[in-house]
């Protein structure tokens, strides 16, 4: 039996020793100790500690046959379900690279990924083939396509495909190091086009370990999310789960109408929200479930202030905010008890943080500035852009990562968050890229130049608007525009604002002037997508 201390974050930093910290290492650790124990649910499967250890070695064992080895990449597009565990472990016990996409993904941004990570496998949940349509596959390093849910009468989409194959024979763990790739992570550029974050095992275990101490994990939690396993924060409850021999339940997509059920069905006891989550929960009309649950709280980043109160009051929930990316780590963020709603907390344990000016010079406490981070533990950040050194040199110059966001730090060390200091749009939890959006939009052959930029949203964060300037003599219909999107981004990032302009701000030297249209917002002239009532298709 087991000790309290096992539930101790601290203790599971000394039982996992530095080298200790990879994926199989981990994993192999906690199927011994833990055995029969749930570990993971996903949809109506639930995998003990030890059936994940074993499908982890026999899915190595299937991707080791198919002639993949340590390094390699395998591009995964799959909803929250078991296969995507699957995928996930079998390709860290091998040491091969998981490249989890954006089941939303499509189009030149799909194609982009694809090709940047120089996949040899694709593994496609079934109900996503068609997000292949816009893809030139014969240019890429895809040798074999893999259908989860497939058939032999799976249809050709223009690369040899095949049913997912059954797990293979059990191999054993490869000999990483936590300094080695398990995932990489791709996030929506600013400038350019979306850039792959090179995560290693050792990020993952810090995630996990930060994550569970903040939120005061406890023995017996059960720990559920409806966030997306293609992003990094459900994929570090998992490893929160495990750490501390715990159960995650992954739920399939969030429903505001049954969220609170889902809380109560599971008997979860910690859930994971996103900024404009909250408003559209508080939205919905009272329900004896939001009470009956046994959820004490919630990992809640960006939810605005005036929410927070109310919803605890509404629900029981305790929402914990915090700062980390893709890129970083739960680098900013206390506990409940020392929380302070409109800010994000003090610095955490481990690593440091600093309010530049655009020269990397610390500006004074209440002044904003772009946020700087670095961590004190090897590994604990990401370690660079796949493929784009020169990108890599821009973000971690000068030793600190810069974020990208403007925050201000408050006398007594708390920092909160202003805005974007780059040209990115963050809608209902998902980063837009301006850049894709309006490469899409340019390729349009009425479109002559487009502005993407974003408008605050009446739950948080923002909504996407797009000023487009025609080709004399053309002529198009707004919808027709956003028609022409859909099949070519993700349904998050087609904007709903559209306006026809006669030409675009710009400086001396020929970019365009954002700050300018972000002032001026939605006018009189704006076409609004939602007060059509259009639809768009997932």
């Amino acid at each position: 039996m087991e000790s309290q201390e096992t539930l101790d974050p601290l203790y599971a930093s000394r039982l996992f020793a530095p080298p200790d910290r990879t994926l199989p290492t981990m994993l192999s650790r906690r199927a011994k100790e833990f055995g029969d124990r749930p570990l993971v649910t996903a949809g109506d499967e639930t995998w003990s500690y030890a059936r994940a250890g074993d499908a982890a070695a026999r899915f190595a064992g299937t991707l080791a046959d198919a002639g993949l080895s340590v390094g390699d990449r395998v591009a995964l597009i799959c909803s929250n379900r078991i296969a995507f565990i699957q995928t996930f472990l079998g390709c860290a016990w091998l040491g091969a690279v998981a490249v989890p996409i954006n089941t939303a993904s499509r189009g030149p941004q799909l194609q982009h990924i694809l090709s940047n990570s120089g996949a040899r496998v694709l593994i496609v949940e079934r109900d996503f083939i068609g997000n292949l349509d816009h893809v030139e596959l014969g240019t890429l390093p895809l040798q074999r396509i893999w259908v989860i849910d497939g058939s032999p009468e799976v249809a050709a989409v223009g690369a040899p495909s095949e049913p997912l194959p059954p797990l293979g024979e059990v191999r054993p763990p490869a000999s990483l190091r936590p300094s080695d790739l398990i995932a990489i992570l791709y996030t929506s550029g600013t400038t350019g086009p979306s850039k792959g974050v090179c995560c290693p095992h050792a990020q993952y275990f810090w995630w996990g370990l930060n994550t569970a101490r903040l939120l005061g994990l406890r023995k017996g939690d059960v720990l559920h999310t409806t966030l997306p396993l293609f992003h990094t924060n459900a994929l570090n409850t998992f490893f929160q789960a495990l750490l501390l021999g715990n159960h995650v339940v992954y739920g399939k997509r969030f429903s505001a109408s049954n969220f609170f059920r889902a809380l109560c069905e599971h008997q979860a006891s910690v859930t994971y929200l996103l900024g404009a989550m909250v408003p559209i929960l508080l939205a919905q009309s009272p329900d004896s479930a939001e009470r009956a649950h046994h959820t004490r709280i919630a990992l809640a980043p960006g939810v605005p202030a005036r929410f927070q109160a109310i919803f605890t009051e509404r629900t029981g929930i305790h929402l914990l905010d915090g700062y980390g990316s893709t890129e970083t780590n739960f680098a900013i963020g206390t506990t409940i008890e020392r929380q302070r709603p409109g800010t994000m907390g003090p610095v955490s344990e481990g690593f440091e943080a600093r309010v530049v000016d655009d020269e990397d010079n610390e500006v004074p406490n209440g002044e904003p500035g772009e946020l700087v981070l670095r961590a004190h533990a090897p590994f604990a950040f990401a370690i660079g852009y796949f493929g784009m050194p020169d990108k890599t040199v821009e973000a971690w110059r000068n030793l600190w990562f810069h974020t990208g966001d403007r925050v201000v730090r408050e006398a007594d060390g708390y920092f909160r968050f202003i805005d974007r200091v780059k040209d990115a749009i963050r809608r209902r939890g998902e980063n837009v890229s301006a850049f894709e959006v309006e490469q899409v939009l340019l390729a349009h052959a009425a479109v002559a130049n487009v502005a993407v930029f974003a408008v605050p949203s009446e739950l948080a964060e923002d909504e996407i608007m797009a000023a487009i300037v025609l080709h004399p003599g053309q002529q198009v219909r707004e919808l027709d525009l956003v028609r022409y999107c859909e099949p070519r981004l993700p349904y998050f990032a087609v904007p709903r604002y559209l306006e026809f302009v006669a030409d675009l701000p710009m400086t001396e030297n020929g970019k365009v002037q954002k700050y300018k249209l972000r002032l001026r917002g939605i006018s009189e002239q704006t076409w609004d997508r939602e007060a059509t009532g259009y639809k768009l298709a997932r």
